[in-house]
């Protein structure tokens, strides 16, 4: 966790931190196991990182003939506006035309959502995730399972989506008959295939069953605790803190578990739900570092609707000022963590 050079260009801001990392597996490739340093401690390396977006800005690279730091930025970019469209087509085939544009707004103006732009995998991951779910509503559950596995191999909270998609699965079935029972379940059980399959391959290549666990805690501190460092933190940074991420920190985390409930308490499409809460739990049940969170909570998707059923039910007069000033406070905020906030997001 290096602090940024004050001299850094907004290109190597956007390419700062974790996008370094799908860089190097883009051009390196994995490394063979575990890395060690001076003392013998296991390190990071990037095995932590899921192959998918690597694989896309490997690809990108080669079709342009540009540096992999250029595909980087035009992968990341170009999957962030895929994603708002994915969400779009979900919030109107749940709901409506309007939902799904007031969806994908607060979607791609939220608090740290210029990670869309950047050379990160969360526009790639909501990419695949929400086109998961638009297609297991629509019956196209091979094609489902398809993106739910490109999902899984793209983040951990894959897993989320995979589990969201066996619950559609399962609903399906219980109203199939005949034939039509087993195509829910196979294109679930594509999705739920993707995650251990990578646990399992960077096993077999650290000779270890839980190395990606070890890189990731080694690395970054990320280890599950049910919450209790998310906790802490938030009633600390509430308490005693005296700056302003942190503040804010904890009262986006605050308010994303609010908004979370509320979303239970509308009857969101099960699925969704699910994917949704699971996601959120990923975020607060892990430790890690805190100024991570806010670009964690960009994939939840569950926590914008709550808002997105209120703006499409208001008149204009009232929906566009909100959305106006969300989308300036949100766009402004990611700005700032990336530009004066020193530290990785």
């Amino acid at each position: 966790m290096v602090p940024k050079s004050s001299d850094s260009s907004v290109r190597d801001r956007l390419l700062s931190w974790d996008a370094g990392w799908f860089i190097r597996v883009a051009r390196d490739g994995y490394p063979r196991g575990y890395t060690y340093g001076d003392h013998g401690e296991v390190t990071a390396n990037e095995l932590a990182f899921f192959p998918g977006f690597p694989l896309m800005i490997r690809a990108v690279h080669a079709v342009t003939g540009g540096s992999f730091e250029t595909a980087a930025l035009i992968t990341g970019s170009v999957a962030g506006c895929a994603a708002t469209l994915a969400v779009y087509a979900l919030g109107r085939q749940l709901y409506d035309h309007r939902t799904g544009v007031i969806f994908a707004t607060l979607f791609c103006t939220q608090p740290m959502s210029v990670v869309l732009s950047m050379g990160y995998s969360e526009g790639l991951f909501v990419a695949l995730a929400a086109a998961t779910f638009v297609l297991a509503k629509r019956g196209a559950w091979e094609v489902a399972g398809i993106f739910g596995l490109g999902a899984a191999l793209s983040r951990p909270t894959g897993a989320a989506v995979a589990l969201g998609l066996a619950v559609a699965a399962l609903l399906r079935v219980r109203s199939a008959t005949g034939r039509s029972r087993w195509r829910p379940l196979a294109g679930a059980l594509l999705a739920l295939a993707g995650m251990p399959a990578y646990l399992l391959w960077v096993g077999i290549r650290a000779g270890a069953p839980q190395a990606w666990f070890d890189i990731q805690t080694a690395g970054w501190g990320t280890t599950f605790d049910v919450g209790d460092s998310a906790r802490r933190f938030i009633f600390d940074a509430l308490r005693t803190s005296d700056g302003f991420v942190a503040i804010s920190v904890a009262w986006l985390l605050v308010a994303a578990v609010l908004l979370a409930v509320i979303a239970g308490m509308q009857r969101v499409w099960p699925p969704l739900l699910v994917y949704g809460f699971l996601s959120l739990t990923l975020v607060l049940g892990q430790a890690g570092f805190f100024h991570s969170k806010p670009r964690l909570l960009v994939p939840v998707l569950v926590i914008l609707l709550p808002m997105a059923l209120a703006l499409g039910r208001a008149k204009l007069r009232v929906a566009v000022p909100v959305l106006v000033g969300y989308a300036g406070f949100g766009l402004w905020y990611g700005a700032y963590l990336i530009t004066v906030w020193r530290f990785a997001i």
